[in-house]
């Protein structure tokens, strides 16, 4: 009898052991999991604020502390270029985002977020300041009634006449709407009054005629010829695609909006871009088979295509044509910047761009 005693205290004793064992084991993994959680907290803190470093160092200390606008190139102290501030806005606001899952960020993500919001806002403002032209740009599509794309870096009043400088640059209005609807759908808080809202309807207005609008094109310079003729450019009527997509029943005022403050886009003009565009890649515009500025298009940010045959080939014919061994030329036959580009004057004369082949 006492042997079965201590058979059955011996089992009960080894029995409690494991359990103790595998309780310590548990709280061990327990603490292991912790560790490497905070560790990795730690290491994603470390890396944003060095992310931060470099938004603060190279953009924001550039931008307007007036207008928001940002500067084409960083010594410049007078030209706000509205393209260039469309991608620093972009780029402070994905740090805005990444700052977001931070439970103690020190006010970082705030910073960044109106940072963004500034720009934006700014940008808006120096538009809504030509808002005549918008309704002179629907009856008639052309470089004289087209909204500017440069503007006073501190005043944001017009800086460049019409005949001094080719405006009409389908792309960048599209690509304002694109991040303007994705910056409002994190929650940022850009559009005030309904005045705003109705100009962010004439400016759906403004690119839902890409299509047949031509432009100027991202390189500012319409045809390849740089003779001051404007063309049909593939890359913005995709950008245009992609932004009649994207704010299509976007409603301005995030969560708070109401009926009113929904943007709503033509759908028969949505098609009509959509199927010129695939029927135009893989080439750019009349003059230009190949464009780097399709790359863009069919990708970050716009992804206007969903046909895959359709990106591949545009995306090889760019390689393919425009690859260089120190990066990728902008089109065929450009003479921008080049030695023997004459820079007295703005356009070049018939046959000049013959000597631009020797670049090729």
């Amino acid at each position: 009898m006492n042997k079965m005693t201590s058979i059955a205290t011996t089992s009960m004793n080894t029995k409690r052991s494991h359990i103790r064992n595998a309780r310590q084991g548990s709280v061990i993994d327990l603490d292991i999991d912790m560790f490497l959680k905070i560790s990795n907290y730690e290491d994603t803190v470390r890396q944003l604020d060095i992310y931060y470093g470099i938004v603060k160092r190279q953009l924001l200390r550039y931008q307007s502390c007036i207008t928001g606008l940002f500067p084409q190139v960083s010594n410049d102290k007078v030209v706000g270029s509205v393209r260039e501030s469309i991608y620093c806005a972009a780029a402070i606001w994905s740090l805005y985002q990444a700052y977001r899952r931070i439970d103690d960020d020190r006010g970082k993500s705030y910073e960044l977020g109106q940072s963004a919001v500034k720009c934006m806002r700014g940008i808006l403002e120096c538009w809504v300041k030509q808002s005549p032209r918008i309704e002179l740009f629907k009856r008639n599509q052309c470089n004289r009634f087209a909204l500017h794309c440069k503007f006073h870096l501190d005043t944001g009043d017009e800086i460049f006449k019409d005949a001094d400088y080719n405006h009409l640059q389908i792309d960048i209005v599209s690509l304002y709407l694109i991040f303007l609807v994705q910056m409002i759908s994190s929650g940022l808080q850009i559009i005030y009054t309904q005045d705003e809202v109705a100009f962010v309807q004439n400016l759906v207005y403004y690119v839902e005629r890409a299509y047949r609008t031509p432009d100027y094109g991202m390189w500012e310079r319409g045809s390849r010829y740089n003779d001051g003729t404007p063309e049909i450019h593939a890359s913005s009527i995709g950008i245009a695609k992609s932004a009649l997509e994207a704010i299509n029943g976007c409603n301005l005022f995030g969560e708070k909006g109401a009926s009113w403050s929904v943007i709503y886009v033509d759908i028969d003009a949505h098609n009509r871009n959509r199927s010129i565009f695939e029927t135009m890649l893989p080439r750019e515009s009349s003059s230009k088979s190949v464009d780097i500025a399709l790359l863009p298009t069919i990708s970050f940010p716009a992804f206007a295509t969903h046909e895959d045959v359709l990106y591949n080939e545009t995306k090889a014919n760019i390689v393919r044509r425009l690859k260089g061994n120190y990066g990728f030329k902008r089109f065929g036959r450009d003479g921008y910047k080049t030695a023997i580009e004459n820079k007295d004057r703005r356009y070049y004369k018939s046959g000049e761009i013959k000597v631009s082949d020797v670049f090729d």
